[in-house]
């Protein structure tokens, strides 16, 4: 194979690139027991009022206001039960001066009455097989009363497409009648592992040779982001063998991702590859680290993603651009990993012309966030994955950083504002 030459584009041009060719995913619809985890495919709109009535939120007693007026601990009301009503009924009776009605929370008001005296500000009694209750204090109307549409009213806009449904979402949809919930179809997200030095999990350690933990991974990602996941397995170093599976894979997904085979080794393929395909390289080399190597191609509108073999920036480069396309396909208008401004926990030393990624972990000191570095700071390695729960951004330079600098800080699987790179550095600037 010949050396090809690449140049370094910046990251926020490299997702750019790769956002050029999001799309949306196709509506289906499914029961609403198994609708937890996805997303919706449409906005929810409210289509009654919630309360849809004038209720009672609590135990106690609906009543005519007016007759509380001149209530007092000196001049105690003393007032008439006609009725006893529980939620799911409405009274039958109708409340005349000096009545009042005993209702169960969710029970509706009943006409003629105006506020709720809980159960709490009563003192029931008995005359005659009669019951009462006395109140020495005076009552407003609408006092302990949800009113009609004060939550929400018909037409209002409850959930956006491309919410993640949770329990709490569940809780709306089941509210308004959805049995069968409109969801994003999940794309299909295909993984290639390459290398004749991969092991699968189950085999022995052998010189030369290491464990497949790049497959695992990345697939745990995919459906992380809510996408769905298929491992074909692994390539061996032959460039025939490879490039027929690929052509093969890439028209059963939506997505390719391979893992390895996109540097320039005697055995990385991957380039000449994506050249035999037909396919448009959007770029092979980004200004950063790890996984500066990282390669995205296009072939008739699919992404081909060319991943680091090394775990820390096979991880790196899927969270910053595999990712967003991902959660853009899933209708989100935020696909972009959270982030925030915070300072950097603990010096970092080492100069590089490329902005780097580090792994890193999040606390508090000070009222303000910190973020420090976990870990060695090498692209293969792997245990700092399993500790980090943020990537801390440190923009290329001549020098280290210092502890206390003020840095940018990404979440790791988590959803907000999610602004994209470019938006960062746009904020950094405004900033100095």
């Amino acid at each position: 194979m010949v050396y090809e030459e690449r140049t370094a584009i910046p990251v926020s041009e490299a997702i750019k690139r790769v956002m050029q060719f999001t799309k949306k995913g196709e509506k289906e619809y499914i029961h609403i027991d198994e609708a937890e985890g996805r997303y919706l495919a449409e906005d929810i709109i409210a289509d009654h009022n919630i309360p849809p009535f004038d209720r009672s939120p609590l135990d106690g007693f609906a009543i005519r206001s007016e007759d509380t007026f001149s209530a007092s601990s000196t001049n105690p009301v003393k007032l008439k039960v006609i009725e006893t009503v529980g939620a799911g009924s409405v009274a039958t009776k109708k409340v005349q001066p000096g009545e009042v009605i005993r209702v169960m929370t969710g029970t509706k008001l009943p006409d003629d009455c105006d506020a709720i005296a809980q159960f709490e500000l009563t003192t029931e009694s008995e005359e005659d097989g009669q019951a009462f209750i006395t109140l020495k204090r005076p009552f407003s109307s609408g006092d302990f009363v949800s009113f009609e549409g004060e939550e929400t009213k018909k037409g209002d806009l409850l959930l956006s497409a491309g919410t993640k449904i949770h329990a709490g979402v569940v809780a709306v949809l089941a509210t308004f009648g959805y049995k069968d919930v409109p969801v994003v179809k999940k794309p299909v997200i295909g993984i290639y592992a390459t290398g004749t030095e991969l092991l699968e999990l189950d085999e022995p350690l052998a010189p030369g040779k290491i464990r497949n933990s790049n497959a695992y991974m990345i697939q745990s990602q995919v459906r992380q982001a809510g996408a769905e996941c298929v491992y074909f397995g692994q390539l061996v170093d032959d460039f025939n063998q490879s490039y027929v599976a690929i052509r093969e894979a890439i028209e059963k997904v939506d997505v390719l991702i391979t893992t390895g085979g996109v540097s320039v080794g005697d055995f990385d393929y991957l380039p000449e590859i994506y050249k035999k395909l037909g396919a448009t390289v959007l770029f092979n080399k980004i200004a950063m680290r790890p996984g500066s190597v990282t390669t995205v191609a296009e072939k008739d509108g699919k992404l081909l993603y060319g991943l680091s073999g090394n775990p820390s920036a096979c991880y790196v480069g899927f969270e910053l651009y595999t990712r967003p396309w991902i959660k853009s396909y899933l209708y989100s208008n935020k696909p972009h990993l959270d982030w925030t401004k915070g300072k950097l926990g603990k010096d970092f030393p080492k100069p590089n012309p490329f902005t780097r990624f580090i792994r890193g972990r999040v606390s508090f000191e000070d009222g303000m966030i910190t973020a420090s570095p976990v870990g060695m700071d090498k692209s293969q390695v792997v245990t700092s994955l399993a500790k980090s729960d943020v990537l801390i951004a440190l923009p290329g330079g001549s020098r280290g950083y210092e502890a206390g600098d003020v840095v940018d800080i990404l979440f790791l699987q988590r959803e907000g504002r999610g602004q994209p790179l470019e938006e960062i550095k746009k904020t950094r600037k405004d900033s100095e």
